[in-house]
């Protein structure tokens, strides 16, 4: 019955091949060689709920982005940019006695717009179905310590700041790149992405932060996600990384619910420390 289905789909979802029916999320369907599938995208906080059935599923889950670094007050100088967060995607069985399944988005790490020089601030954990992806490192400050940036437990390191080194990357994740330092000038490293380590800065024209990488999204298309943060320097500055992470003069802040780190500047006698991306949720599952 058309007006049976119609009905169905706009209350949640029609039943899947194994006969399962779940809510929660923003729920969209696409066809990819001849199998349908059913996309839940949680990009806040929310419950995976199976009333009836079960199903193995995809997933991908996307801790929130770092900060960069807020540089002190030296024309042209950058902190070091902020890292992703993990990206973590694979299969799991879920049912209605274990259900519902909580989920939990991550947040970006907060960007600073003014005072001294100051770290930038880790992302939150994402997470779903007893998985934890970690939050990206935040960027080092822009001080004569050189700050390194941290190392968070499975994502991406910050770039380091003057002269430091970048944050250890975990097992979702990629190293930041090294700061740079002269006797007159100085660039922050990269944030590493999921994609690739940070860039060490190497002279005054900033840091691309670490390339992201690909996986599911809302349609046949595969969407790209969490990559490092770029920074700015005397001489110049790197763009945004993947076009979604933070970049190094504009758009400094990355792209929300892509885990992706912010950039970090000096320019015009005011600091700035781009935002980290907000992460991510997504749930795919085959249905007849």
């Amino acid at each position: 019955n058309p007006s049976t289905a119609v009905s169905a789909w706009l209350n949640g979802g029609l039943s899947g091949a194994a006969g399962m029916t779940a809510f929660g999320g923003l729920i969209t369907q696409y066809e990819d060689s001849g199998t349908t599938y059913r996309v839940h995208t949680f990009r806040t906080s929310g419950s995976f709920e199976v009333v009836a059935g079960s199903a193995t599923i995809d997933y991908l889950i996307i801790g929130g982005g770092a900060s960069g670094a807020q540089a002190n007050n030296v024309s042209g100088q950058s902190g070091g940019g902020g890292g992703a967060g993990a990206m973590i995607a694979g299969t799991v069985d879920v049912d209605t006695a274990s259900s519902p399944y909580t989920i939990a988005v991550g947040e970006g790490g907060q960007g600073k717009a003014s005072g001294s020089a100051q770290n930038g601030a880790n992302g939150a954990s994402s997470s779903g179905f007893s998985i934890t992806a970690a939050g990206g490192g935040y960027g080092g400050a822009n001080t004569t310590s050189g700050s390194a940036g941290y190392s968070p437990s499975n994502g991406s390191g910050g770039g380091g700041g003057q002269g430091g080194s970048g944050g250890t990357g975990g097992a979702y994740g990629n190293d930041g790149g090294d700061g740079w330092v002269s006797s007159t000038n100085a660039s922050g490293g990269g944030g590493g992405g999921a994609g690739a380590v940070g860039v060490d800065a190497s002279d005054a024209n900033g840091a691309a932060g670490g390339v992201g990488a690909s996986g599911i999204g809302i349609s046949a298309s595969a969407r790209t996600y969490a990559a490092g943060g770029s920074t700015d320097g005397t001489g110049g500055y790197k763009p945004q990384s993947s076009g979604i992470g933070g970049g190094g003069r504009y758009y400094m802040s990355a792209y929300p619910n892509t885990g992706s780190g912010g950039g970090s500047i000096r320019q015009s006698g005011t600091t700035y420390s781009g935002w980290g991306g907000s992460g991510i949720v997504i749930i795919r599952y085959a249905v007849g």
